[in-house]
């Protein structure tokens, strides 16, 4: 799931809009590229991709093999069961599936990484296994999507009045430098945020984290805040690297201000010299296009007239922290990529259903949505073909405040889909968090803004594991997850089955 996020969401520019840029020079970053994609199909799975030209090193080609390889044994023995024996979910194959997503193996599953990759090659061959069809217009089960990223390999350096500032922190750029008078603000109202180049946050309400990413950046370049502990705790869970801008290949990023954070001494320094010219550059800024990858599989209905069912949860982790600590994903979204395997095994099992159901895993939801984003502007059957979309997302662990074995929607109130679940036994509720804007902070929310009725089931969303360390398997309740996708699998057999469509309700339908 997306941390909550402290810049406003702004939808990427397609091909045909071009993102308002500032008269401002870029600096000419290093341009390389890293292609994820050529050693990745497993077991006569042909993956997706188009023929790319950039190759990865010999090292980690071989590599790639290797793995690859250890992979297609696994399949073989653990993966490819018949589908008879597939009647209902059992703890140990949720325990399986998740003990490998989230294990040492894949290294947190880093959004746009090889080792995403492995874990699409993972669940393509399991759809394959089950019986599963690559979706309409696709070869395989792999969908590969070009990424471009920026990536700071020096310190960046703040200076004011000619002078460094020591060790500023670098939260999140547009790629840009930034120079400019500095302006104090102390307000915590961001309609009243002033229009300058260089803006210092020096107000002692509210979070700055928020205030910064209402800044619009037409009008200002740089932001500085002070490095709470609640700023260097996100800063954290964000990976402990800064947030530069990543967007699909061919396409403009969308525009940011840049946002630096400032111990105490140096913020109170610097809070005194208003007015004097500040300076924020990025030396070792390095261009790379690296390629997410989705997993997709189709159940074909018996009437292709009927609609098609998603379900889906994404892929894709943290990764590596710069201090070398994995963040596993067990929970965020191990858990969730296991139930749309699980469901898949228990859908595909028996009579086939009037409706066709597709079951995807997205890539770098974690990196921005790029997967789920990609799906809703390529999707292989019309969008308005797509009754309803259930993501799964944290499903790991059961939420104290919710009945035991339940798990919550998002946006249940804006659509009858959670009701009409919930009426056939799954054990759904609505969200309790509503301050934590959940519905918008999934890859549902790409669909939904399609018109799709689309929401996200979760257990405990606010669980204190949530983008740390320690979310792994040891930490997760299988028994619980379990049970919950168990749930699922009649009511969903039922919708797959019947003429009904879940309705968005009077203002349940986001616009933006």
């Amino acid at each position: 799931m997306h941390e909550r996020p402290f810049f406003p969401s702004r939808q990427q520019p397609t091909s045909g809009m071009r993102a308002q840029r500032r008269d401002t020079k870029l600096l000419a970053p290093e341009t390389k590229h890293y292609d994820s994609r050529e050693k990745w199909e497993v077991s006569g799975m042909e993956s997706n991709a188009r023929s790319g030209k950039g190759m990865a090193p010999m090292g980690e080609t071989i590599m790639h093999e290797l793995k690859t390889l250890f992979l297609a044994g696994t399949l073989a023995t653990g993966i490819l069961v018949p589908a008879a024996q597939a009647q209902t979910v059992r703890e140990e194959s949720v325990r399986g599936h998740v003990s490998y997503l989230a294990g040492e193996t894949l290294k947190g599953r880093e959004s746009a990484s090889p080792d995403e990759a492995m874990a699409a090659a993972y669940v393509g061959a399991a759809f394959r296994g089950y019986g599963l069809q690559p979706a309409p217009g696709m070869q395989g089960y792999t969908q590969p999507i070009d990424i471009v990223r920026l990536r700071l390999d020096g310190a960046p350096v703040l200076t004011a009045g000619g002078a460094a500032i020591d060790k500023p922190l670098l939260f999140a750029s547009a790629g840009q430098p930034a120079q400019g008078k500095l302006v104090l603000y102390a307000g915590n109202d961001p309609k009243a945020l002033p229009a300058a180049d260089v803006v210092m946050l020096t107000g002692k309400e509210g979070s700055p984290l928020r205030l910064a990413g209402a800044v619009d950046p037409s009008r200002t370049r740089l932001v500085i805040i002070r490095a709470t502990p609640e700023v260097r705790d996100y800063y954290q869970r964000i990976g402990g690297a800064p947030r530069l801008p990543r967007y699909f290949k061919g396409r403009q990023p969308t525009p940011r201000p840049n946002v630096v954070a400032l111990d105490d001494a140096a913020f109170d320094k610097l809070a005194a010299q208003e007015g004097t010219d500040v300076s924020l550059t990025l030396p070792g800024l390095v261009e790379e296009t690296r390629v997410t990858t989705n997993a997709i599989g189709y159940l074909p209905g018996t009437d292709p007239k009927a609609g098609v069912i998603l379900l889906s949860a994404h892929l894709d982790h943290l990764g590596v922290r710069p201090d070398g600590k994995v963040m596993y994903g067990a929970n965020d979204d191990a858990s969730g990529t296991t139930a749309v395997l699980e469901l898949a095994q228990a859908l595909a099992s028996g009579k086939r259903n009037k409706r066709g159901i597709l079951f995807v895993a997205y890539g770098s939801e974690e990196a921005g949505g790029f997967g789920a984003r990609w799906f809703a502007e390529h999707p292989p059957v019309p969008l308005s073909d797509i009754v309803a979309n259930l993501e799964f997302e944290m499903i790991g662990a059961q939420d104290p405040k919710l009945p035991a074995g339940t798990m919550m929607m998002t946006g249940f109130e804006r659509s009858t889909f959670g009701e009409t679940l919930k009426a056939h036994g799954a054990l759904v509720t609505a969200d309790p968090y509503p301050e934590q804007d959940f519905f918008r902070r999934s890859d549902n929310y790409a669909l939904a803004l399609q018109g799709v009725v689309a929401h996200t089931v979760s257990g405990w969303a606010v669980i204190p594991s949530y983008h740390t360390p320690e979310d792994t398997v040891a930490n997760l309740d299988t028994a619980f997850m379990t049970r919950a996708i168990q749930s699922l699998v009649a009511p969903l057999r039922s919708l797959a089955n019947s003429n009904a469509k879940p309705e968005w309700k009077e203002g349940g339908r986001p616009s933006e």
